[in-house]
């Protein structure tokens, strides 16, 4: 086997791994994403069955499931602030 024809093998390897690293990034932030939606949604769930004893309640749609899901605790109190406001 000449060094050349290594050489344009060892090349060839690089570039399928630097093409698989660039599709399974996307790919990792989008299954973060919905697994997180689906947590927000989970946790407004909570809010809203536990916040129907006061008169508290959040409507569930991807939107505030996503923002939930990002950002968590401080997501769902400024769904909260944006509720009252508005």
């Amino acid at each position: 086997m000449e060094i050349g024809s290594l050489l344009a093998f060892v090349f060839g390897l690089f570039l399928l791994y630097i093409v698989g690293i660039a599709l399974v990034i996307p790919i990792k932030l989008i299954v973060k994403l919905i697994v997180n939606g689906v947590l927000g949604g989970i946790l407004l769930l909570m809010v809203n069955l536990i916040g129907s004893f006061i008169g508290i309640s959040i409507v569930i749609n991807p939107l505030t499931a996503v923002i939930a899901g990002v950002f968590g605790i401080p997501g769902i109190l400024l769904l909260l602030i944006i509720q009252h406001i508005l």
